[in-house]
């Protein structure tokens, strides 16, 4: 990156401009193969812009539209926020000041800034916060401020109250595995949190999905609502909300943002609400990955009126057709899982395979009854009320 910005001026020369857009969506690893129109510049440089670039054109429409904006490495790019989890953070936080205490390509602060009129940006990498501060200013975002240093000595020494803080802690150890707890990342929230306290009531902090949620509420206080964000039923984004002494029931609203629509459903973490368990109907619903990971599994059959195929399936059922928050399937047959009615049914078919709550992979059981994948058909393997495990032929419905 260091070299990113002693060559700044290079870069955005209007002819290495053209060529990095030229070259956008191109294979980077045989471009970097061919001949460097710009001697005097290094290629990889130029090789990164566009493969970054490239990256961005989903991700980051807006800074991908924006004339002269530079990028920092492709594994940056990958690791920020999307435009769309940015948008709906945006619409978390209120007041008229905000700091970021980590704010690294500053996706999430340039939507910030279009509700609140100051943002701090702080960054602890002098590189990447002079990158970020060049594209804020071809983005025409005058009212974000780019701070380089610790963000702990940046709260003391500008002793400023905030109405919000905003931070996304970086893992320090990459090797501890799936499961980590929030004190292992930097800066360590559960630590500080108090700290925190003296210069904004209310914090909100993004953490990666693989954050247990259990977990994370036993090293977080005052915990007002969890955000859990997919894309195209990909969770992407845990968002917690801390309101300086809060101690009441916790809000556990999850989103999944579809191409057309976006899926919402929420629910209190303390709710014990009864609900029923039920044989299969007419039509089977799969919640999204967002719901599957906030474990309101009770709140999804007693909010639809739904019956639960069995306690730890996640599935449910229905003999009326309702818009739900995942995929909604018409179930045309149900079979018993047994090699009879898989050599009828199953066997040298195409079909799309799922399994819920059953003892077995998708790769052994498309290799066992030569099963091929795609086609029209879903199948659900899985295990109802009576512990018997079944198979569910079914057609997928198309929501609008």
């Amino acid at each position: 990156m260091e070299t990113v910005l002693t060559n700044l001026n290079a870069l955005l020369q209007p002819e290495v401009q053209e060529y990095i857009i030229e070259k956008t969506g191109q294979d980077g690893s045989k471009l970097a193969l061919s001949k460097n129109p710009f001697p005097d510049l290094d290629f990889k440089i130029i090789v990164n812009q566009i493969a970054a670039r490239t990256k961005s054109k989903t991700k980051l429409p807006t800074w991908f539209n924006c004339l002269n904006c530079i990028y920092p490495s492709k594994i940056s790019i990958e690791q920020t926020s999307s435009e769309i989890t940015a948008q709906y953070k945006s619409e978390l936080i209120d007041g008229t000041s905000l700091i970021d205490l980590s704010g690294g390509f500053g996706v999430d602060d340039y939507y910030f800034s279009k509700k609140v009129s100051q943002v701090i940006h702080c960054e602890i990498n002098a590189e990447l916060s002079s990158i970020v501060s060049h594209n804020f200013k071809q983005l025409e975002r005058t009212n974000i401020q780019c701070v380089v240093g610790d963000s702990t000595e940046t709260l003391k020494n500008r002793n400023q109250k905030f109405d919000w803080i905003y931070v996304d802690p970086s893992r320090r150890n990459e090797t501890k595995g799936k499961v980590f707890m929030l004190q292992d990342c930097l800066p360590n929230v559960p630590d500080l949190q108090e700290f925190y306290y003296q210069y904004a009531s209310k914090i909100l902090i993004k953490t990666a999905p693989l954050l247990d949620i259990t977990a994370g509420l036993t090293e977080l206080q005052n915990v007002k609502t969890i955000h859990i964000l997919a894309i195209e039923n990909e969770v992407k984004e845990l968002l917690w909300e801390l309101h300086q002494g809060y101690t009441d029931s916790i809000t556990i609203k999850t989103t999944n943002f579809n191409k057309n629509k976006r899926e919402s459903f929420q629910f209190q973490s303390n709710s014990d609400r009864d609900y029923n368990f039920g044989l299969p109907k007419k039509y089977l619903y799969e919640p999204n990955s967002a719901i599957l990971k906030s474990g309101g599994f009770k709140e999804v059959a007693a909010q639809f009126s739904l019956d639960k195929l069995h306690q730890h399936s996640h599935l449910y059922t229905s003999n009326d057709l309702l818009e739900f928050p995942g995929r909604v399937f018409e179930i045309n047959n149900v079979i018993p899982f047994s090699k009879k009615e898989m050599t009828l049914h199953l066997e040298n078919n195409k079909m799309n395979i799922t399994l819920r709550n059953f003892p077995d992979t998708v790769e052994n059981l498309r290799k066992k009854w030569k099963i091929k994948d795609g086609g029209n058909q879903y199948c659900f393997f899985t295990t109802n009320l009576n512990n018997d495990k079944i198979v569910l032929i079914c057609t997928k419905i198309n929501t609008p």
